[in-house]
């Protein structure tokens, strides 16, 4: 598919031009294809984290709190919230990452009950060399995962 028809594929579903309830064959296609290409990054990103020894996870978990806006640091709530799973999961998480010599764990600065999670020097070097490739995949999928911009949705209203 190329990136003309996701972007006609968008317009229509964020214009609402189409009823909710009416999906054509191409409405299908857009659909599969942009999925299977979310796929293959995400497959990639697996198989890339593994071969550099961290789980996809783990690889999740340093690039939360190394991109966590605003500061180089992370609590385990917002990390759980990041990645979209239970506070006891993110402690496990972090556990091993500690274990790794990815992480350390501190207690809140405002609240003692909060901790928060820090990279190591092993942490960020990993990290790096990771995001890098995974930059580069980016760059090769920006076409297919571009959603069209305010002005482009406007010019359709």
């Amino acid at each position: 598919m190329i990136a003309s028809d996701f972007i006609h594929f968008f317009l229509c579903v964020m214009t609402n031009s189409l009823p909710t309830d009416a999906l054509s064959k191409l409405d299908y296609e857009l659909l599969a294809d942009f999925r299977y290409q979310l796929r293959r990054f995400l497959r990639f990103s697996e198989e890339i984290s593994q071969t550099h020894g961290i789980t996809p996870l783990q690889y999740l978990l340093l690039l939360q709190v190394k991109g966590y806006p605003g500061r180089e640091w992370a609590t385990i709530a917002e990390l759980a919230e990041r990645l979209q799973s239970h506070h006891h999961g993110v402690v496990a998480l972090a556990s091993r990452c500690e274990k790794a010599a990815l992480v350390a764990r501190r207690p809140g600065r405002d609240d003692r009950r909060c901790v928060e999670v820090y990279l190591l020097p092993k942490g960020e070097e990993l990290l790096r060399q990771l995001a890098l490739l995974h930059r580069d995949q980016l760059v090769d999928l920006q076409h297919i995962l571009k959603i069209p911009s305010e002005n482009i949705l406007k010019r359709f209203n």
